[in-house]
């Protein structure tokens, strides 16, 4: 069952399920982020890891180069066109065993071309969230650090699960920072 600004601000109060935790929606002079009506919206951080072509790098998940982007702390950041770069949110995140976090991009940058692409947040999984802030246009695009990126939605089980992402030592558990790709070894 999808959740809502109540049931989010008591998790996130009582068990810190979002830190920093922002109470109401911050908006003004500013794209959004904060408790919403049945959402939390994220903001991105201002680190920034933006892919590049200079080394003419093969983009691998299983030997990832670090050539292949550059990296840059800023109030802002310009991906370029067709291009993206990967950040990470300015929440550390508790998932609770019997809830999944979905990410949706938010409509401000949609518009704009801009496509916000975080993975499921899994049954007890904690971390910063990575995110790939993808630019489709044709045209370079500004992102605003420490503003709102993303909206998650919450929702949560009526059975626990099995086995959670902290059971199964998930290659990405307690997360800090823009994380590259992982492989588990052996």
């Amino acid at each position: 069952m999808l959740k809502s600004d109540s049931w989010i601000r008591k998790n996130c109060l009582k068990n810190k399920m979002i830190s920093p935790f922002v109470e109401k929606l911050v908006a003004k002079g500013r794209i959004s982020y904060g408790l919403s009506s049945y959402g939390y919206d994220i903001r991105v951080a201002n680190e920034y890891k933006v892919f590049t072509d200079v080394y003419n790098c093969l983009v691998d998940p299983k030997e990832f180069n670090s050539k292949s982007f550059v990296d840059v702390k800023a109030p802002y950041c310009i991906v370029p066109a067709r291009s993206f770069a990967l950040s990470r949110s300015v929440e550390y995140f508790k998932i609770p065993r019997g809830v999944l976090g979905l990410c949706i991009g938010k409509s401000t940058y949609a518009r704009c071309g801009i496509v916000v692409n975080i993975t499921p947040l899994e049954p007890e999984w904690e971390g910063h969230l990575t995110l790939e802030i993808s630019n489709t246009t044709p045209l370079p695009a500004k992102i605003y650090s420490d503003e709102g990126i993303a909206q998650l939605i919450f929702l949560e089980s009526d059975d626990i699960c099995e086995i959670s992402y902290k059971d199964r030592k998930g290659k990405y558990q307690s997360q800090r920072g823009v994380t590259l790709p992982r492989m588990k070894k052996g």
